[in-house]
């Protein structure tokens, strides 16, 4: 990796770095989720820094270009990331189901003591009109 693109790599990732900062202090994100997003981050420095690591682990594995390591690379963690957050989006949907569910049965129970009070109180209006 020459020495420019080392650079324009370090600067990307400090970007991110502060765009994940930014996140998390406007509430944006949650912490839990960050660190998956921070993990990344480290893995992309570690690259950046290091790209002889990378290289090697690449030509041990019986990939020759590397940059076709870092796509198979880059495509298994999305592919990893993707089913993490569908089973967060799964999750979310069932709750939501579960509290839709929940706020019509106190809505129902909120309509049966009205009506319960309803008639008690027409009750007790028409006795007080005949005791008078």
């Amino acid at each position: 990796m020459s020495g420019i693109l080392r650079i324009a790599f370090l600067v990307a990732l400090a970007l991110y770095f502060f765009i994940l900062i930014y996140l998390l202090k406007k509430n944006r994100m949650t912490l839990k989720y960050s660190l998956l997003w921070m993990l990344v981050g480290l893995v992309m420095l570690f690259v950046a820094i290091f790209p002889e690591v990378f290289i090697w682990a690449a030509r041990l594995i019986g990939v020759d270009v590397p940059s076709n390591a870092l796509f198979a690379v880059l495509n298994f963690c999305m592919i990893v990331l993707l089913m993490f957050l569908t089973a967060v989006v799964s999750g979310q949907s069932n709750r939501l189901t579960r509290l839709t569910q929940s706020l019509a049965l106190l809505e129902k129970r909120v309509r049966d003591l009205e009506a319960l009070c309803g008639e008690t109180a027409n009750a007790d209006e028409s006795q007080s009109e005949e005791n008078v």
